[in-house]
This record gives C-alpha cells, sequence and structure tokens, in this order.
C-alpha cells in the first residue's frame, strides 16, 4: 500500500518524543489505510518494555496534534529488525556483527561479517578476505537473518 507525506511539524513533534525516551526516530510512514507506522532505533535493542512506554507516549502526542486530520488511523510502533534497509552510518554501528548482503551502485554485491562501522563506512569480512566499503558507494544494504552461526 502506498504511503502519503508526514507532515514536518507531526515527524519533529515524534522525534522529539521518541529521542526523549532514549531512542532515535528511524521512520515514520502513514500508509493510504490511515496506518501509523513509526519506527525506533536505539544503540541497544529496545525491550519491549521500552517500546510499549515509547508508544504511550506517541500516542498522548498524536492526540495534542491535529496533524493527521480528524479521520480515524491506527498507530504501529515498531523497531527497525532486520528487513529495514542501512541507509544510516547509526544503522551500520549498531549492526556489528552481523551478517549483511551489499549492493553496490556501480553494480555487483556481496555478503559478510561487519567488523567494523564509523561515520563515513564500514569493514565486511568476506570469504574473500575484508573488504572498505564507503557509503556513498551502497546501492542498498540489509541484515540477513542467522538461523546457525557460521563464522567468516
Amino acid at each position: 500500500m502506498a504511503t502519503t507525506p508526514v507532515p514536518d511539524t507531526l515527524r519533529q513533534a515524534l522525534d522529539e518524543v521518541v529521542t526523549s525516551h532514549g531512542m532515535d526516530l528511524d521512520a515514520v510512514e502513514l500508509t493510504g489505510g490511515r496506518v501509523l507506522r513509526v519506527v525506533v532505533d536505539a544503540e541497544t535493542a529496545p525491550t519491549l518494555d521500552d517500546v510499549a512506554e515509547v508508544t504511550r507516549a506517541v500516542s498522548s502526542a498524536l492526540d495534542d496534534t491535529n496533524d493527521l486530520g480528524p479521520a480515524p488511523y491506527t498507530l504501529e510502533v515498531s523497531t527497525r529488525g532486520t528487513s529495514r534497509p542501512l541507509t544510516l552510518a547509526r544503522h551500520w554501528v549498531r549492526n556489528v556483527d552481523r551478517w549483511v548482503k551489499v549492493t553496490l551502485s556501480e553494480g555487483g554485491a556481496f555478503e559478510g561479517r561487519l567488523v567494523s562501522a564509523d561515520d563515513a563506512g564500514a569493514v565486511v569480512r568476506t570469504e574473500t578476505g575484508e573488504r572498505n566499503v564507503a557509503y556513498g558507494d551502497v546501492k542498498k544494504a540489509k541484515i540477513e537473518p542467522e538461523l546457525k552461526r557460521k563464522d567468516v
């Protein structure tokens, strides 16, 4: 289902609420079916209690604004999980030691263990050795879930 742009004032208000709970606002999406999805992230994985607390705070903030208009909507608050792409340096940093699949802007793809990451790029250990990856060279990257860890 297509998403509708969220007003900047709403995004800013939600960012302040989420940040006040020690988390980062990762995404805000409003679907045509009037589902408001708020995705949060944190340095350490948020617990269910953390998500419940920030959900109550977000709900309260939404009650205080009229940015979504009078029509009813459904609020969904979740963490990033593994399905969302790595688009910011903090996503890479927070996933060090996980398995990552990287598609490069100029073609080609590889996967391996994310060894380190900083503001400029990351190091990924592949079967053929370590690769330095500048974020600007990445077309798409995401964490691949591991059911049985295999060291590379």
